[in-house]
């Protein structure tokens, strides 16, 4: 299936399911894991001499950063819900999310393109008052690898900010390492995943 086929349903489905329901990283990825009728061979081998055979569950790094951006906004924008995101999100995507593809794909480095598909992201809380945007997370384990949050912030004599950033496991999650900051204004903003 072409990669536009691939975002095009998953934007889709998610629209359709509010978000509570996202397809398997396997699914977005069938076409490197399509079987030849009949043979059981891959249709990989069988189309390519030059690259090596792709395992079961393996992504290029290029297909990792694609699908897992594609769910990192649509995971921030139902953590802004309908009052926060119609007035964000034209700078969230100008300022934080080219921030947050290069924080994603750095922390990509560090792993072998073998275990990129065991990278997944998690679901957005359902409690509104946390900074937790998403955590991407290793799936064979369990643990964190990177977290992204926000924070509303209000400097004295200031109107309110969003303050995106994020942590990672290379130190125990305590460094802050900036995303970018979008002024909301003046007044206190919405709590988060409110509806209008």
């Amino acid at each position: 299936m072409s990669i536009w086929i691939k975002k095009s349903f998953f934007i889709l489905l998610s629209i359709l399911t509010f978000g509570l329901v996202s397809p398997t990283q396997p699914f977005l990825n069938e076409d490197n894991h399509a079987l030849a009728k009949g043979n059981g061979k891959s249709s990989t081998f069988e189309s390519s001499t030059e690259d090596p055979v792709e395992e079961e569950g393996m992504l290029s790094r290029e297909d990792f950063l694609d699908t897992i951006m594609a769910q990192a906004e649509l995971h921030s924008y139902e953590k802004f819900g309908t009052k926060i995101k119609p007035v964000i999100e034209d700078e969230f995507r100008s300022v934080v999310l080219p921030n947050l593809e290069k924080a994603i794909e750095k922390t990509a480095t560090d792993f072998p393109d073998e275990d990129l598909s065991s990278l997944v992201i998690s679901e957005v809380p359902e409690y509104a008052k946390t900074e937790k945007i998403f955590h991407i997370y290793d799936s064979r384990t369990g643990k964190d690898v990177i977290r992204f949050h926000v924070r509303k912030d209000h400097p004295p004599k200031d109107g309110y900010y969003f303050n995106f950033h994020y942590h990672t496991a290379h130190d125990q999650f305590m460094a802050h390492h900036d995303l970018g900051s979008i002024y909301w204004n003046k007044n206190m903003p919405p709590q988060w995943r409110s509806l209008p």
